[in-house]
């Protein structure tokens, strides 16, 4: 083949690629991107509607003073106190097993049949009712101390957090290239100076991310904490008394019939929904610093 018929072959190439799409191909196109568009705007209906309920609701009554008086006083101070206090247990119990969990599925057992069933119990996991849950830290710490407190609380939220921090760590340490460990091991480095230097470093935007989700899903549980922690009107007295929290104040007194505390509800609605929102932003900021670097 000579240089004319190259020539002949590229230019033909070049007018197919920059000539318009026939009209029928361009009328599917619009039509499964305005079908999309449509499924998108249906989709965040529900979601705008209860974001507007909230707030509408809940605005009006929104007071400083809220934030340091508890629920017996018509505000929030302990429910906040007591929600940040039982995801903080829950986050000392799960993250370390978690991220260790996930860095052995990742790097040292990714053949072991033990590290199999450990993936696959921990997919089960992700699927367990918080519900069932709640029963089972019920039955492991409320009957053997003999009464609900944080630290109970925090057991339930901890075995709800601990499978999603195992599966984000193991995917966050999949997506580091095989040649960063390769390169590490050509210097000399053991397989574990690899792992906890190279590998879990280049990962931690990744790991964060996992943590900041499960703590996001964790604040907003309600059904382990009526098991476990229960409720205070007031200040708790400790770590192993009834502990407020957000989520079990709204599931309280929605139903009372005094108009302050229900009014209450609705602006402690807010102030969860926002707790939960800072936590999301944190962790789409931690992951488009990952997509950045």
């Amino acid at each position: 083949m000579n240089n004319y018929q190259h020539s002949d072959i590229d230019q033909s190439l070049a007018t197919e690629l920059f000539s318009p799409l026939p009209k029928s191909r361009l009328l599917f196109t619009y039509l499964m991107n305005a079908i999309a568009f449509a499924f998108t705007v249906l989709a965040l209906i529900p979601l705008l509607s209860i974001l507007w309920e909230i707030i509408a609701r809940g605005i009006s009554g929104l007071k400083l003073e809220m934030f340091v008086n508890s629920v017996i006083d018509f505000g929030f101070g302990n429910a906040i106190l007591g929600t940040a206090t039982i995801v903080t247990i829950a986050a000392i119990l799960s993250v370390p097993v978690g991220i260790f969990t996930g860095i052995f599925l990742a790097e040292f057992g990714r053949t072991n049949p033990a590290a199999n069933f450990v993936r696959f119990i921990t997919n089960i996991l992700t699927g367990v009712p918080s519900i069932v849950v709640g029963v089972f830290a019920y039955g492991v710490i409320v009957l053997l101390t003999k009464k609900f407190s944080a630290i109970a609380g925090g057991f339930a939220l901890a075995t709800i957090m601990l499978p999603v921090i195992v599966l984000t760590t193991e995917e966050a340490l999949k997506l580091i290239p095989t040649e960063q460990r390769l390169a590490s091991a050509a210097l000399g480095s053991t397989r574990f100076q690899t792992t906890f230097r190279i590998v879990v470093t280049a990962a931690i935007p990744g790991i964060t991310t996992g943590i900041l989700l499960a703590v996001a899903r964790a604040a907003g549980e309600t059904a382990p904490l009526v098991f476990t922690a229960l409720f205070s009107l007031d200040w708790s007295d400790g770590l192993l008394s009834p502990t407020a929290s957000l989520p079990v104040l709204i599931y309280n007194l929605y139903n009372d019939p005094d108009p302050q505390k229900h009014q209450l509800v609705w602006t402690t609605s807010i102030v969860l929904l926002g707790l939960v929102l800072c936590v999301s932003i944190i962790s789409r900021v931690v992951t488009r610093k990952k997509k950045i670097n």
